[in-house]
């Protein structure tokens, strides 16, 4: 029999002897295999493997990766230092794992069953009493309380703020902990508590837990670091002891019996290592690359393959970002302005090939954009305490970016750019936008950290140029761009927010008036709204799929309004390259391929 059938059949067992049952459907609290943000989990409580991964992919092999950049520490959960994402994704576990088949649900990992009531006012994790961190301490209540404690008072802005509103923790025993979350009203709140990483409370000290660290950490997941070189290298080795090797969440997962990271310090250079083979598996953004940068002997041998994958996803927001916190983009005047200058059509046919989209929403290319659909009542009446957070032609789903003639140089948008800055009081005096009164020259400075970066900034700055306008670009290396961006030093950046198919409390971190304040936040643009802010608690209050849905393209309105972006591009499909060894499942999940689910082909 196999293990995962014991486990299945002992779940049952658990049921049983608990006193709950799926059959009571009536009790206040019930034990589940598993959450849903809305409806139920599309997988049954006896699965025994994720509908994309291959139980029967073999282990072994090493993979070598690659970033652009460097690093200063381990640990990306908290405000300091610049850190892989390598120790929450492959040493730490949570208590539950996300399905990238379904739009925002988890089920158990650490945690093999949990309790929570209809409401979501509470929730209790059933620890799986196997669980070890890979020094052999077993993983109890405590560290998972432990980990809570230090994530709310020195993580990331985004768990300070999701975990603020927890009433209270309880210990009932070993391997059960209990989370109150009586007058949350947030139905996401469970979902992100299941996935929060879980540090060793014996063996992490919590002086020191905000600090930048390069020690590798403790944890329970299947994977160990066994090389750190700072800026230049990370190994992973998979734990031959691993507790959780043949749980149905991860059956098919981590086929690699090591992973390598290779930082290269910009883009070109970590596409030369790319062609010359030293890391196998390359995620192409650049168009231009795609189009013309694979004519190579690998590929023409069939050393590298290539292939474009469709994905469902949001695409999110790519987009040149006003710091709304500086006076001089502090009016919506100017900031409108300034869409009208950027020229997609001429940019995507000479920059980028033509292979890009443009962005008209903060979800584009999903059922939650709201571009090109009118309001419905619904969305109507979330706003209509806010009668001036959404424009008339925004409301109507009439209003798309503004669209150049593609020749660069299009003089009827520069005309109705300076007619609106004309009405926030600037005016073009011998080729250089002033401030009428004072004088002041139109200037600011676009922050970059890349060469693709760098170039698509100084585009748009000579478009700029063209009305008087002194837009700065200035390149600067990743420590320092990470920095200013926590500090919000900048006037404009391009920043690209993921999309995701289930927006939640993320949003408050990017958009809510308290992020945008708080040093850390992606909220780069300084947003400060009533409504926007209304409209992230609904979207979180959703209880329903229609009523989330209508609260989201209700939120993409009242930030669309705001112009705090002048909308880019976005690419449909995602581009792979990698090496012919690499093997992967045939099924492709919602959210598009994952590396932890390929594996190597054996000799």
């Amino acid at each position: 029999m196999g293990r995962w059938l014991i486990r299945k059949l002992l779940f049952c067992a658990a049921l049983v002897l608990s006193g709950h049952g799926f059959a009571f459907a009536g009790e206040a609290e019930m034990l589940r295999h598993g959450i849903a943000m809305h409806g139920q989990p599309s997988l049954a409580a006896d699965f025994d493997h994720l509908p994309y991964a291959n139980p029967q992919a073999p282990k072994g092999g090493r993979i070598t990766l690659a970033l652009q950049g460097t690093f200063d520490s381990l640990n990306p959960l908290i405000v300091l230092g610049v850190a892989p994402d390598v120790v929450p994704r492959y040493v730490l576990q949570s208590l539950m794992m996300r399905s990238t088949d379904e739009p925002f649900t988890i089920y158990g990992l650490v945690a093999r069953s949990i309790e929570m009531p209809e409401d979501r006012s509470s929730i209790t994790f059933h620890l799986d009493p196997r669980a070890r961190f890979s020094d052999g301490h077993p993983l109890t209540a405590e560290d998972v309380r432990f980990s809570f404690e230090m994530l709310k008072k020195h993580g990331k802005p985004f768990h300070r703020s999701s975990f603020g509103q927890v009433k209270a923790v309880e210990i009932l025993d070993p391997h059960r902990i209990r989370f109150d979350l009586t007058g949350s009203n947030d139905r996401e709140l469970p979902l992100i508590i299941g996935t929060m990483a879980i540090f060793p409370a014996h063996a992490t000290n919590p002086e020191t837990f905000d600090k930048t660290s390069l020690a590798p950490p403790i944890g329970s997941g299947p994977y160990a670091l066994t090389e750190v070189r700072p800026g230049e290298r990370v190994v992973l080795k998979r734990r031959k002891d691993y507790w959780g090797e043949d749980l149905p969440i991860t059956r098919g997962l981590y086929n690699f019996d090591e992973i390598r990271y290779d930082f290269y310090r910009d883009a070109n250079s970590l596409f030369e290592a790319f062609k010359a083979g030293l890391y196998d598996f390359r995620i192409e953004g650049d168009p231009g690359q795609w189009a013309t940068g694979y004519d190579i002997p690998a590929v023409r041998s069939g050393r590298i393959v290539r292939e474009t994958m469709t994905t469902l996803l949001p695409k999110g927001m790519n987009g040149f970002v006003f710091n709304t916190r500086k006076p001089l983009f502090a009016d919506i005047r100017v900031r409108e302005a300034l869409t009208y200058l950027f020229d997609f059509d001429w940019v995507n046919r000479n920059l980028y090939f033509s292979q890009l989209t443009r962005s008209n929403s903060y979800f584009s290319g999903s059922d939650l954009a709201s571009a090109g659909r009118p309001a419905d009542g619904r969305e109507h009446a979330l706003l209509a305490p806010f009668p001036d957070a959404v424009r008339p032609d925004i409301l109507d789903g009439r209003w798309e970016p503004p669209a150049g003639d593609g020749s660069g140089r299009d003089r009827e948008m520069a005309r109705r750019a300076l007619a609106l800055l004309s009405e926030a009081g600037w005016v073009l005096e011998n080729d250089v936008l002033r401030k009428k009164g004072t004088g002041d020259a139109f200037a600011f400075e676009m922050l970059a950290n890349s060469r693709q970066q760098e170039r698509l900034a100084l585009n748009f700055s000579q478009s700029l140029s063209r009305i008087g306008i002194q837009a700065r670009v200035r390149l600067v290396d990743d420590v320092q761009y990470w920095r200013r961006l926590a500090r919000f030093e900048f006037d404009m950046v391009q920043w690209l927010w993921p999309g995701t198919p289930s927006p939640g409390n993320e949003q408050r971190n990017r958009w809510g008036s308290t992020a945008a304040q708080r040093g850390g936040s992606l909220n780069h643009a300084g947003i400060t709204s009533p409504a926007v802010d209304r409209l992230i608690d609904a979207l979180l209050e959703a209880r329903s799929r229609e009523d989330f849905v209508s609260s989201v393209r209700a939120l993409d309105r009242a930030l669309l309004s705001g112009f705090y972006v002048v909308p880019l591009f976005y690419l449909k499909d995602q581009w792979l390259a990698y090496s012919s060894e690499l093997r992967r499942p045939e099924k492709t999940p919602l959210m598009g391929t994952n590396i932890d689910t390929w594996w190597k082909q054996q000799p």
